[in-house]
């Protein structure tokens, strides 16, 4: 079967680009560039209105770890809500107790309200203190998806983990492979760990042309990040190396 390629944007013109470039799927959110957060609702619109693509939408209310105050549980039950809403096909999420298990209780809650949407329990279980035996965990909340790098830093480090991750999850969850996945190396990474779905985040840079920004007196940059956007053509060279891994399966 064909590789699934779910893209990671954070902009229309990026959710545009992946279509036009043939992925199957786009991962919503703002902020990309410190790990994203939940989009706004008008971002959500506008993507909504121009691909017919699945999107799902990240929801996190904040950067940092994945133990959530009373009010940060109930902004994500809200932003679930309003991604239903808006016409989104998902949502990805993830959350752990105190003591970094994965929290069984508020997930299982918000997988019920997101319902029809699908759920993606993202990277949060990278860092879960029972690592990689929180796969039981995430399966028992209902969530539909796994992303993952396997627990390491990039998906070539965790590759062995993924290989045993997907032989564990045995069909029950979908193990989504991430972690600075390229053209140059989604075909070996697919064929040593049998993941049928991959998310990557495959921006360029934007040349800067406006002159160089004033500091502030404290010292900070008024220019913000630099910024990055997905082009077509990257996500056609993905695809077209990511077949070559079913290709030499033959």
């Amino acid at each position: 079967m064909p590789v699934l390629l779910e893209v990671a944007v954070d902009s229309v013109a990026s959710a545009v680009a992946a279509e036009r470039g043939g992925a199957h799927r786009v991962e919503l959110s703002g902020s990309l560039y410190d790990g994203g957060i939940t989009p706004s609702a008008g971002l959500i619109a506008m993507v909504r209105k121009r691909i017919a693509l699945p999107l799902h939408v990240l929801v996190r209310p904040r950067t940092g770890d994945f133990g959530y105050t009373a009010d940060e549980f109930e902004v994500m039950k809200r932003d679930i809500l309003l991604a239903k809403q808006l016409g989104a096909n998902g949502v990805v999420l993830g959350l752990l107790t105190p003591a970094g298990r994965v929290d069984l209780v508020r997930t299982r809650e918000l997988v019920e309200l997101a319902r029809p949407m699908s759920v993606t329990f993202h990277r949060a279980f990278d860092v879960a203190a029972v690592f990689p035996s929180a796969l039981t965990d995430v399966v028992s909340t209902g969530a539909h998806r796994l992303l993952t790098s396997g627990g390491a830093a990039s998906a070539e480090e965790g590759v062995t983990a993924l290989a045993e991750l997907v032989a564990a999850a045995a069909g029950r969850i979908t193990i989504l492979a991430c972690g600075h996945i390229r053209e140059h190396n989604v075909a070996a990474l697919v064929r040593a760990t049998g993941v049928q779905e991959v998310h990557a985040s495959l921006q360029t840079p934007l040349p800067v042309h406006e002159p160089a920004v004033e500091q502030h007196a404290a010292g900070s940059s008024l220019g913000g990040p630099p910024r990055s956007e997905l082009v077509s053509a990257t996500v056609e060279r993905f695809l077209k190396a990511a077949a070559g891994a079913a290709v030499q399966d033959r």
